[in-house]
């Protein structure tokens, strides 16, 4: 899995190729590869590591012409980081390439049976099977044309899929499909651009269609004819795309997370602009205004995600208990798939995800849905699958997220659950004047914001001093325990130093015993009502050697005498606290990073979008 380019109209494919799979490095890959037909003759080449290490091969290995390619970054899946499992992948016999993200299920039984009919194969992917198939069932002399042998080999598939697939006996035709990973069709004049992300579309035209899961387009420079793998014709749904070019570029700053976390301010104003009413106390969310009444009567909510949209769902419990006076939970989208859940009458799934693709959260979301619950999807990405899936729901309109560590989506989320939960209240119980007075202190969130990135210089020095350290904790109560385990996730993430968050008063019960002289312990210690605990906590790990970091608040004295180092936030509503403490968290593991010389956009071993299991 990773990114997916493809192209067919009258300009070179190659520039465009290599320029679209730079646009998705961001996602995260270990290797990358091109085909395209030259001269009615299939051409492919592959290179382990960067776009920029392919690059290099193709100034070496001379030209490469055509109009129609495809392209690819691999995230190994199926067998090691080499050559020869780099897509595109090719099948012995048509002149068929194909590229692939997502997981074949049955492809070893698949393979077994082309291996019966004489395939060899060369890599140790799922991929190389399905590009055999489709080689195996095309057959021009007998009508199976190469739309119908890829709706022929995706009706024997198991698992999840995004391919685009050329012939060189077809070199006028390029065909895509999609199950379960994202797939994107621009249209252009004469052209169309094929990639699993439109930031690899938006330079060519902002005219686009989603794939359908089960869906296959035959795209030629005279047009396209989208249909599902049982051949049966439906209409794409064409879309604007709302992304800038500006808005995925580096600008000024070093890193794009760099540049996420300071973008912070302004997202938040774009997530709350037009949906706060401060004077009237209230909130104003158009995609959940048809289900208003079963909001409000709703009985439990369930949130379902991955990572940090996880912590994000953890502190929109909070939320939804503590301000809509409402029972929620939260489950890993992972594990609630695979459970038997509980789905009573009343009950609201709310999946929360940047991309809208994450496998496990959509599948969570799927299962929630078959057994009567109503669907909200609180996403970033307009047209994902998720939010097509859902009955409804709220964007974040935070601006694409390129660094693979989440920054904006994170402070988007949250905004945007504490926005439904004041939505929510305000209808039940809650006062004008109290939901007013809420609604002021988020509208006030993003300068309050921008005081705490003013101490950008301040964080860095206090990460250098305990930036060779491999064992930190994070804790804290309340709101900010999700707050803790989203900063030792960025702490890992980015600088690969061992990092576990916990509620506070967790760490006695275990984790004490893991600290020793010199350990970096940062508390998030706000002033709140468990502030006093806190303090004893901070005590316990003094007292055994730690070096304690703490998260407080601006004009708190008393912490200063107790923490070795501290970040100061100002004071805001305990509910909306996490929207400033998480800053100086994420500040700190960018710093981590780059003063460990790590690639900060692009971790090892991550993806920025997990649309397999």
């Amino acid at each position: 899995m990773c990114g997916i380019v493809a192209y067919i109209g009258s300009r070179q494919a190659l520039p465009l190729l290599v320029e679209g799979l730079k646009r998705l490095e961001y996602r995260g890959y270990d290797s990358a590869g091109v085909a395209l037909i030259d001269s009615g003759t299939l051409r492919t080449l592959r290179a382990v590591g960067r776009v920029a290490d392919l690059e290099q091969r193709l100034l070496t290995q001379g030209p490469m012409r055509g109009t129609i390619g495809l392209a690819h970054t691999r995230w190994a899946t199926h067998g090691g980081v080499t050559e020869a499992n780099a897509h595109p992948h090719r099948d012995d016999r048509a002149g068929i390439a194909l590229v692939h993200n997502g997981i074949i299920e049955n492809y070893a039984t698949l393979r077994t049976w082309l291996e019966e009919k004489g395939h060899r194969f060369t890599s140790e992917t799922d991929t190389e099977v399905l590009a055999m198939l489709i080689g195996e069932l095309y057959d021009p002399a007998s009508g199976v044309d190469l739309e119908g042998a890829v709706q022929a080999a995706l009706r024997e598939v198991t698992g999840a899929y995004a391919i685009a697939v050329v012939c060189e006996h077809e070199p006028g035709v390029l065909v895509a499909a999609r199950k379960g990973s994202p797939l994107m069709v621009g249209v252009g004049a004469g052209e169309y651009v094929v990639a699993s992300d439109p930031a690899a579309i938006v330079a060519h035209t902002t005219q686009a269609f989603p794939l359908d899961d089960y869906n296959v387009v035959k795209l030629t420079r005279e047009g396209l004819r989208t249909s599902t793998v049982d051949n049966a014709e439906v209409t794409p749904r064409m879309m604007q795309l709302e992304l800038d070019l500006e808005q995925i570029e580096l600008g000024s700053f070093e890193h794009f997370m760099q540049k996420e976390i300071f973008e912070q301010p302004r997202s938040i104003r774009n997530c709350c602009r037009g949906r706060i009413d401060e004077r009237e106390g209230k909130v104003v969310l158009g995609g959940l205004s048809a289900y208003a009444k079963d909001l409000v009567k709703a009985r439990r909510f369930i949130f379902v995600a991955q990572g940090t949209a996880l912590h994000a769902a953890m502190i929109g419990e909070y939320l939804f208990e503590d301000l809509a006076k409402v029972p929620a939970e939260v489950e890993y989208g992972s594990e609630f798939r695979y459970r038997n859940p509980i789905i009573g009458d009343g009950s609201v799934v709310v999946a929360v995800s940047q991309s809208g693709e994450t496998a496990d959260t959509l599948a969570a979301l799927t299962e929630a849905k078959e057994r009567g619950a109503l669907a909200l999807g609180v996403i970033n990405v307009v047209g994902s699958t998720i939010a097509r899936e859902t009955d409804a729901g709220v964007y974040l309109r935070v601006g694409p997220e390129v660094g693979v560590a989440s920054t904006k989506a994170f402070t988007g989320q949250v905004t945007a659950l504490a926005m439904i939960a004041l939505f929510l209240a305000r209808r039940k119980f809650m006062s004008r004047e109290e939901s007013a007075s809420l609604l002021s202190e988020l509208a006030a969130i993003p300068d309050r914001i921008e005081r705490v990135l003013a101490q950008n210089d301040h964080v860095r020095r206090v990460t250098q001093k305990y930036v060779d350290r491999e064992n930190w904790l994070f804790l804290g109560r309340g709101y900010n325990y999700p707050t803790a385990l989203e900063g030792a996730l960025k702490l890992k993430e980015i600088s690969y130093i061992h990092a576990e968050g916990m509620p506070a008063a967790e760490m006695k019960h275990g984790p004490i015993a893991l600290i020793n002289d010199g350990m970096p312990a940062v508390f998030i210690a706000n002033r709140g009502r468990q502030y006093d605990k806190v303090l004893s906590n901070i005590a316990e790990v003094r007292s055994r050697g730690g070096h304690v970091i703490a998260v407080a608040t601006e004009g708190d004295t008393e912490i200063a005498r107790v923490a070795e180092d501290v970040l100061y936030v100002p004071d805001c509503a305990e509910p909306l606290s996490p929207l400033l403490t998480v800053v100086p968290l994420q500040l700190m593991a960018y710093h981590a990073a780059v003063l460990r010389g790590h690639d900060v956009d692009k971790p090892r071993n991550l993806a920025k979008s997990v649309t397999v299991e």
